[in-house]
């Protein structure tokens, strides 16, 4: 009997592991995804157990544990590099670098209305630029008692979950509201104009995610990371992304528009930084997400407080420091990859859409 039910119990593990492989963009596969780091500590405590109660005596007993053993391994390879474990893939900042930016990234929740909680952190952290997500027009009323310090902004509220406000001590330039995919779902693009007159490009998202309640499949979300991992590559002047995409660090989505842009990941080798959900401690995963141009270094990350939302805020500051990263830091796309790229955006219909290249 234990041997049926450790049998059962791996199985599960097992269809858990092999679901992501499948290369289709149902919201139900797309969700394997997500729990990689629960599933290894699953595997590991199932294997802890097997081994105490259930010797491996009989080659039945022995490939049970092998199947378990090969799914917490596969599980672990995808988040590895989300742990300390890993080399770095941003290094750390000189200390004499001038030119910086303080980026903060809040998903709201739209139904939050506790915003001096957000305001407070705000003044507390200073950051030079807020990306504010799930804002409408209540929170917009909110968030603009913040112009005294962060004077410039792009304000898009809307009532279906997909608002999006961007404010910035830093004059911003070019700026564009654009419906990338989807046209209730919009994206900020702008130059930011640094201290000392240097300019950046950013690019602010929040896809709508593959779920039961939101999209079926993650065809409009994956082809949104690919015209902007598209623009990110082609643009002259540094890069920043931000926002809450709607994905895992670890995902083969992810990947891909890391691939297809060459931007860095400052969380490699230093944390998942999960900011969701700020109500199950067991279940988080890294949603909010900067990445950035090897013009960056990384001065300071950090995962904030809970401020009422389902998604904790995140705060990175970076300096423009070229040179300081390796020249084959990050992931390099192939073939095989351009082809998904464009089998993405097919899917999603988007085939004649571009986001801005800024410089």
């Amino acid at each position: 009997m234990q041997t049926l039910i450790f049998a059962a119990a791996t199985g599960l593990l097992a269809i858990a592991t092999l679901l992501p492989t499948i290369r289709s963009g149902a919201w139900w596969i797309r969700g394997f995804d997500f729990p990689r780091l629960q599933l290894v500590v699953l595997s590991a405590l199932l294997l802890v157990v097997q081994l105490v109660v259930n010797p491996i005596d009989d080659p039945w007993t022995t490939a049970i544990v092998g199947v378990n053993a090969a799914c917490m391994l596969w599980q672990a390879w995808w988040i590895i590099p989300y742990t300390r474990l890993a080399r770095v893939e941003v290094e750390d900042a000189p200390a004499d670098a001038q030119a910086r930016i303080r980026l903060l990234a809040s998903n709201v929740l739209t139904t939050n209305r506790n915003a001096d909680l957000l305001i407070a952190q705000v003044r507390t952290q200073q950051p030079d630029v807020l990306i504010a997500v799930e804002t409408d027009a209540w929170w917009e009323s909110r968030l603009d008692t913040l112009l005294d310090v962060l004077p410039h902004a792009v304000r898009c509220p809307l009532d279906n979950l997909y608002g999006m406000h961007v404010y910035s001590r830093l004059p911003l330039h070019d700026t564009e509201i654009r419906y990338l995919v989807q046209d209730d779902i919009p994206s900020v693009h702008a130059t930011l104009e640094l201290d000392g007159g240097r300019r950046i490009v950013l690019h602010a998202l929040h896809p709508r995610p593959p779920s039961p309640t939101e999209a079926d499949s993650s065809a409009e979300r994956d082809a949104e990371l690919v015209v902007v991992g598209r623009a990110a590559e082609s643009a002259t002047l540094p890069v920043i992304v931000a926002g809450d995409l709607n994905d895992v660090a670890w995902s083969r989505t992810t990947r891909l528009f890391r691939k297809l842009s060459g931007l860095l990941d400052p969380r490699i080798g230093r944390g998942m930084y999960n900011t969701f959900h700020t109500k199950l401690p067991g279940l988080r995963w890294p949603l909010d997400h900067l990445f950035h141009s090897h013009h960056f270094t990384l001065v300071h990350m950090q995962r904030l407080g809970d401020v009422g939302s389902d998604h904790f805020p995140i705060l990175v500051e970076l300096a423009l420091s070229p040179g300081e990263n390796d020249a084959d830091a990050g992931l390099e796309p192939d073939a095989e990859d351009e082809a998904d790229a464009d089998a993405a955006i097919a899917e999603a219909g988007a085939a004649n859409t571009s986001a801005p290249v800024k410089g």
